[in-house]
């Protein structure tokens, strides 16, 4: 999608800002079943949480207006006759109790990265001040443009539904709401030797470093997450394009590996990695700078598109 302002009639909206991720328990099981949510700004500025039956992604770019929901969808919220003007999109989870990334986690990018398969699945933190909306750029910090070092990176995020505590390959996907897109985007010296002293979690913490969205998808629509297209494009130039096929630690697996003995709150998003293609391991190596239009893409989500600028 290459705008943050979203067109089109007739939507169901959440009048609270807080809501980790709608799922408005009055509506059937029928009903439910291909739905996708997201967030946006209604013409009187308040924040909104949508959520529509049936996706569809051409007459999802065409919205213009919604219903309010009163309440937050996740304690009872109720539909409204309230009609609201939506001006734009915002990411489809505001703030998330916890953004957990699994690295190295596609065969043909451990491939290009000279480094071994792991073993288990390699986990690291971005801060929650890193999320940033669709359309809204992605601001490269004076403390990492020069000389340019920061990437892009294609992602399936996995938000949670439900508390989730020592969840088994076979029930994981129980605890799951939907499916949304990420860019993990990374400072590279920062993650490595030169700067960071190898760890992860800072070089990929910077503000505005975790786009997502547009939607939150149901699981209903996505019933194997490991059977998605997903792709990155820069400036119109395809980047990466695998599949999630390719992951090292499927979907369950990551689930069950996270929840061991650790609760995993409701809102919780799960970046599972990226595919090869990613700026650094090319040659020459291709970094994000200023006046850049990076959009990542899932099958059956939809595309997130963010320009960039410097700090």
């Amino acid at each position: 999608m290459s705008s943050s302002t979203p067109r089109g009639t007739n939507q169901t909206y959440c009048s609270s800002s807080g809501c980790a991720f709608c799922n408005t328990p009055t509506q059937s099981r029928k009903q439910q079943k291909h739905m996708f949510c997201f967030r946006g700004v209604a013409q009187s500025s308040r924040h909104f949480t949508s959520k529509r039956n049936m996706y569809n992604w051409s007459s999802f770019i065409s919205l213009t207006s919604a219903h309010v929901i009163d309440g937050c969808p996740l304690k009872g919220g109720a539909l409204s006759d309230r009609l609201v003007r939506v001006e734009k999109l915002l990411a489809p989870l505001a703030q998330p109790p916890n953004i957990i990334c699994i690295g190295l986690n596609y065969k043909k990018h451990a491939s290009e990265t000279g480094m071994a398969v792991p073993s288990h699945p390699i986990v690291f933190y971005k801060n929650s001040a890193t999320i940033q909306n669709p359309g809204d750029p992605i601001v490269i910090p004076s403390i990492a443009s020069s000389p340019p070092e920061v990437d892009y990176e294609a992602e399936l995020v996995v938000v949670i539904g439900k508390a989730c505590k020592n969840a088994t390959k076979e029930n994981a996907l129980d605890f799951v709401a939907g499916y949304t897109v990420a860019n993990d985007v990374s400072a590279r010296r920062w993650q490595g030797n030169v700067r960071g002293g190898s760890q992860w979690c800072f070089a990929k913490s910077f503000d505005t470093f975790c786009p997502i969205g547009p939607v939150v998808v149901g699981k209903d629509i996505i019933p194997d997450p490991n059977q998605l297209g997903l792709s990155c494009t820069l400036n119109g130039t395809t980047m990466q394009s695998s599949s999630t096929s390719d992951m090292i630690f499927d979907v369950p697996t990551i689930i069950a590996f996270l929840s061991q003995g650790t609760t995993l709150l409701p809102g919780t998003i799960i970046l599972t990695g990226t595919p090869e293609g990613v700026g650094f391991t090319r040659q020459p190596p291709v970094f994000l700078t200023p006046g850049d239009n990076v959009s990542v893409s899932v099958e059956k989500i939809g595309c997130l598109n963010n320009p960039v600028v410097s700090e």
